[in-house]
């Protein structure tokens, strides 16, 4: 890992920036301010077809805010919706439909997410926005997604684990924490679970805080992230996901 780096370092990801999440996340953006926490966005260019960032113009208002104070912003699929036909096979239909409803690049081939990757950052170029990474949305990305990533110059995407520079064809080991927030039986489980992974990764290099806006609907899953966020910022640096790669480089 790299020897620059002196301090363990945290990376706090706002998934499915959108404009109908966008308010829900404004209580956690005013403590990771507070805190002085950069933030990582991933930004959807159209969430599930109704949510047109050219259409709310208050909203890359928002984000350029973010941006010029420090925060990244990252290309998060294009729709978050996965429109693809199901192949058929209980692996396929296990991973998108039940694992989730939205891999949108899990199935795309390299020309179909070449397409769609062009055409969400042509529209993050019209805001003047050059993002460096890619995430996928609930980070399937498959070989033809991972070849697209590539060959549209993106520096970096990530797994649920690792943290990968397409640059300089490395992966780092970048585990995240994250929450199930969609019932009480697993949000129960969830506090559990990402108790366990916090003890487990205490001495890993980067960590990744990964919050969704579900997770703002709930007080416990609330109380979770601004707990554990300020225990880590005792021993741990918080960056942008940029920024650390600038940093092991």
């Amino acid at each position: 890992m790299p020897s620059t780096e002196p301090h363990p370092a945290l990376c706090v990801v706002l998934h499915d920036v959108a404009p109908h999440s966008w308010p829900l996340y404004r209580p956690l953006v005013a403590f990771a301010d507070h805190h002085q926490v950069p933030l990582t966005l991933l930004v959807v260019p159209d969430f599930h077809h109704q949510g047109d960032l050219r259409r709310n113009p208050w909203f890359v208002q928002a984000m350029e805010a973010r941006r010029r104070q420090g925060d990244e912003i990252a290309l998060h699929g294009y729709f978050h919706a996965d429109d693809t036909p199901l192949r058929g096979d209980p692996v396929d239909w296990w991973m998108r439909r039940i694992y989730t409803r939205e891999a949108e690049f899990y199935r795309l081939g390299r020309g179909a997410a070449v397409e769609r990757l062009r055409r969400g950052l042509a529209l993050f170029a019209e805001f003047g926005w050059r993002p460096a990474g890619f995430v996928a949305p609930a980070w399937l990305l498959g070989p033809g997604g991972r070849a697209a990533v590539a060959e549209c110059g993106l520096r970096y995407t990530s797994t649920a684990r690792t943290l990968i520079d397409l640059h300089r064809g490395r992966t780092y080991p970048a585990p995240g924490l994250v929450w199930s927030a969609r019932s009480a039986a697993r949000r129960l489980v969830s506090r559990g679970f990402n108790q366990a992974l916090l003890a487990h990764y205490r001495d890993t290099p980067l960590l990744r805080l990964g919050l969704h806006p579900v997770d703002m609907q709930h007080d416990r899953a609330q109380r979770f992230w601004t707990d554990t966020l300020r225990a880590l910022l005792r021993h741990r640096r918080p960056l942008t996901k940029s920024t650390w790669l600038d940093l092991a480089a």
